[in-house]
């Protein structure tokens, strides 16, 4: 499986990355390990976590998921053939400094592990200055136990005087971004940001890669919504323009013969400056299904119309 460079972070990844906000949470502990086992076993490279999945739901307080895959870890001896991401700045305390460095020992602990390989502020804190963000997460680089740093859902104004704020102070730059991105939602990353990300030569990972799972075809009318706990999150695009383009995803199903799923994620691993696109699984059908979609191909007739729609 071709690996890409993750802008200039020195990570190379393969242009899937598995998302783990599902571990501890809707995947059990048996579930979490045989999907996790499975992205190995097919070559997979990086899996994305964070300190607050899964905070929100009830009886939990945040780092379940990176628990489960420190406990997957741990047992399978893996740690080598994988990369792990994980993110601060959710949780109470947002981007302080003695935030950052707390969550980063806990996230550590948590994964049994001695580095992380990409450190994400997971949004933007505008309460602390950018710079003091940036030397807390530069504290972490210079004691080896981060790698790489990036940055989520930070606006394309943010970013940019991020990165200005790093090289006249000196400090570490973000070398990746990860906005959201799927068919359905673009405004955040494509235009300033997209142009920025590329401009800059920062990688690209794309979370929300399915639209919470409507671009799997699997939700389509109000009486659908039942299937998951995610039913509600997805009824705003039954309306608007998520049918339409769910009906063109049809098209090139039969043309391909491949899932609706795979044209999603194909989708957005050929939109410009993207490293890759971020989905999870709870299941190894669904992991084999997700990751078949680095073979497809779509022609620039099949993204054209899938894009105008």
């Amino acid at each position: 499986m071709t690996e890409h460079a993750l802008g200039q972070s020195g990570l190379s990844i393969r242009p899937f990355v598995l998302g783990g906000n599902v571990f501890g949470m809707t995947a059990d502990r048996e579930a979490s390990f045989a999907v996790l086992d499975r992205f190995v076993e097919l070559g997979g490279g990086m899996v994305d976590t964070a300190d607050v999945y899964s905070a929100w739901v009830p009886g939990h307080k945040g780092g379940e998921s990176e628990s489960m895959i420190g406990a997957w870890l741990k047992e399978s001896g893996a740690r080598d053939r994988v990369l792990i991401a994980t993110k601060v700045g959710m949780m109470p305390g947002g981007l302080k400094p003695d935030r950052i460095r707390d969550a980063a020992q806990g996230s550590l602990e948590r994964l049994g592990t001695d580095v992380i390989d990409l450190y994400f502020a997971h949004k933007d804190d505008p309460d602390v200055p950018l710079d003091e963000v940036l030397g807390a997460l530069a504290e972490l680089v210079d004691a080896g136990i981060v790698r790489a740093i990036g940055a989520s859902n930070y606006s394309a104004e943010r970013l940019a005087e991020a990165l200005r704020v790093a090289d006249e102070k000196g400090l570490p730059r973000f070398t990746a971004m990860q906005p959201e991105l799927n068919l359905l939602d673009r405004d955040q990353y494509e235009g300033a940001l997209q142009e920025l990300c590329i401009a800059e030569g920062l990688g690209v990972v794309t979370y929300f890669s399915l639209a919470s799972g409507y671009l799997s075809g699997k939700y389509r009318s109000a009486d659908d919504l039942g299937k998951s706990p995610r039913g509600a999150r997805v009824k705003p695009y039954l309306e608007g323009r998520g049918p339409a383009v769910l009906a063109v995803m049809d098209g090139i199903a039969a043309e391909t013969g491949a899932t609706l799923s795979q044209i999603a994620l194909a989708w957005v691993a050929a939109q410009p400056g993207v490293t890759a696109p971020i989905a999870s699984a709870t299941t190894v059908e669904q992991l084999d299904e997700l990751m078949d979609s680095l073979d497809l191909d779509l022609n620039d007739e099949q993204l054209a119309a899938l894009s105008q729609a």
